[in-house]
């Protein structure tokens, strides 16, 4: 059973997800917490495989709970809950360690779906959403480093073409079509872009693109 944990300070929210959470065969709400230093003294008292994180919350905020729960080494998930009127502080977290992010209008399928990419190690950016958040929140964002960042100097063209495509959201099937590769091909260039770059996931891609200037 995948444990979730809730983290958000609106008790119908909560709800709600408990239910849907709850409905399913392979997850069970294990708590529920209306801020982030509740959240964080719940994953260190009892195993939580994924914590649905709330970002503006009273006490302590998703971003700083986030940031607590990832230092503290164990197995637990964050999987960062937002509204377009939150946007900047999604991207705080996910430097800080969260595994993705999902809109709080997301389908009931794709709210479990996500839950299980992120309990198995996964990371959940719908390409949709990344590009209407990156669109959303590029102006207020602190802008990026040069596009020459060292962190870029050791890749090929076609895979600085590839993470361009990864950062403005588009999926592997995507890519292949614009790009005139299939698939395989796609997952190859990506697991180096993840190997040269040390990024955790697609989400962290997402992030060095930024911080690099490739979105300026």
């Amino acid at each position: 059973m995948i444990r979730v944990l809730l983290a958000d300070d609106q008790s119908l929210v909560r709800s709600g997800f408990r239910m849907l959470i709850d409905s399913a065969d392979d997850m069970e709400t294990v708590g529920e917490v209306s801020n982030g230093a509740d959240a964080v003294m719940m994953v260190r008292s009892q195993p939580v495989d994924v914590v649905l994180m709330d970002i503006r919350m009273p006490i302590m905020d998703g971003t700083e709970a986030t940031r607590q729960i990832t230092e503290l080494g164990g197995e637990t998930k964050v999987l960062v809950l937002t509204t377009f009127d939150l946007d900047e502080y999604v991207f705080a977290a996910l430097r800080n360690g969260a595994s993705g992010f999902l809109l709080k209008d997301a389908l009931p399928d794709d709210l479990l779906g996500a839950i299980r990419t992120v309990a198995g190690g996964g990371a959940v950016v719908a390409p949709t959403a990344t590009r209407r958040l990156l669109d959303h929140v590029a102006p207020k964002l602190p802008a990026g480093k040069p596009r020459d960042d060292s962190r870029l100097d050791g890749l090929t063209e076609r895979e600085r073409e590839v993470l361009m495509e990864v950062a403005h959201g588009a999926n592997n099937a995507e890519i292949g079509s614009r790009l005139y590769m299939a698939e395989g091909t796609v997952k190859t260039h990506i697991g180096r872009l993840l190997a040269k770059l040390q990024a955790r996931d697609r989400v962290g891609l997402v992030l060095i693109a930024h911080e690099c200037g490739l979105l300026d």
